[in-house]
């Protein structure tokens, strides 16, 4: 039996989207993104979604917003505290605009903040938190909402992993002032490449709109706040008011994410049965740790951690794995401290002690939006007498 990391979401559907694109011979970001932008925000109780080629492009601009707004903004050297556990590009936008990053510890159950370092951590000079709700599992929002109300900091959701996860019955990706997506091919829901920002707040989603299509001025609000027109419409036509990129989706990202936003629910479902089937597999094997849910998971994957005091050889581990066919790969990024890239940040570190035991004793292995209960319990018949 072969168990594979990810699976394709996509049927007769999507494929039909995709022809019907091609009729009209229009690829560009058009009638299709607007349409999937506004069906996603109200999806997800927003008013405003905007679309962009990647979730890393979502989180580049939505930083880069950031930086821009009129009140209060950003500026290069500011704090900012993120987890050690996460997908480079959340990262790397936060360095390339000149941020102080601040690396605080996880924790071992959830893999998302160790909420007593986090609180440690905050200094009068933190303007931002990045919560990062790691593979599908919601961060402890109470908390962290809290903490940003009383220091008056920003808080920026990361929530690429984690669509459709909820914390007490609000969905992750709509607690931030800025909260990002991805729609990536393994994702929740895939696009092929995509990725999406929400806020609520009219300016920055106008600062959103113009940093994803060369900083110019075309596709703004009548009302845009960002911007007086000008009377010369030859002029106005190519206006660049901002330093800012193309990274533009198009029209098929639209007319395939119009398609999966439809099946979203379907597919939580079943991650979720084959979540309670992997839980009830595992959760008293005293080898392994794996994921505590916080609030609703939407189970991106299934993480186990090799319990350190037992001294078992995560080598042996994963040899076995590969021998059955059953594909496995780096707890998301795993610490990011680990990596030859953090040379380049300005940064300091409050504690890395879980982020460690993480990158060094776990692996993740993969959920699906179809049943595969049959593929857990050979995962598991696969790791008995290890």
């Amino acid at each position: 039996m072969k168990f594979e990391l990810a699976s394709s979401t996509w049927n007769e559907e999507e494929r039909k989207a995709i022809f019907d694109v091609v009729e009209t011979n229009i690829f560009t970001m058009g009638k299709n993104v607007k349409a999937f932008e506004e069906k996603f925000a109200k999806y997800f109780g927003m008013k405003h979604a905007v679309m962009a080629n990647s979730g890393s492009s979502a989180n580049l601009i939505a930083v880069a917003a950031l930086f821009y707004k009129k009140d209060n903004p950003l500026k290069r050297g500011d704090e900012v505290i993120v987890p050690c556990v996460s997908w480079s590009t959340t990262f790397h936008p936060l360095h390339q605009y000149g941020l102080k990053l601040k690396f605080v510890d996880i924790d071992l159950n959830t893999l998302n903040y160790d909420i007593a370092e986090l609180k440690k951590a905050i200094s009068k000079k933190t303007r931002m938190i990045v919560a990062v709700s790691i593979l599908g599992n919601p961060c402890q929002f109470d908390e962290i909402t809290k903490l940003c109300s009383e220091n008056n900091i920003i808080l920026f959701e990361d929530n690429c992993e984690s669509m459709g996860a909820r914390f007490n019955g609000k969905f992750t990706g709509s607690f931030g002032l800025v909260n990002t997506f991805s729609t990536f091919f393994s994702h929740h829901i895939s696009t092929m490449e995509g990725g999406l920002v929400l806020t609520d707040d009219k300016e920055i989603y106008n600062l959103l709109k113009s940093l994803r299509n060369h900083g110019w001025t075309r596709d703004q609000d009548e009302d845009s706040p960002i911007f007086e027109r000008k009377g010369d419409d030859f002029f106005e036509a190519y206006r660049f008011i901002l330093p800012g990129y193309n990274v533009r989706p198009g029209e098929l990202n639209g007319a395939i994410g119009l398609k999966q936003l439809d099946k979203l629910e379907g597919f939580l479902k079943l991650r979720r049965q084959n979540a309670a089937h992997f839980v009830n597999l595992f959760k008293d094997d005293k080898r392994f740790i794996i994921q505590k849910e916080v609030g609703e998971s939407s189970w991106f994957s299934f993480t186990m951690i090799i319990n350190p005091e037992l001294g078992i050889n995560r080598k042996k581990v994963l040899g076995r794995l590969k021998d059955a066919g059953i594909e496995h790969r780096i707890i998301t990024g795993g610490n990011i401290l680990r990596h030859d890239v953090v040379k380049y940040y300005d940064h300091t570190v409050t504690r890395r002690t879980n982020a460690d035991i993480a990158h060094d004793n776990g692996f993740f292995l993969g959920n699906h939006p179809i049943d595969i209960r049959d593929r857990l319990d050979y995962l598991h018949q696969t790791l008995k007498g290890i």
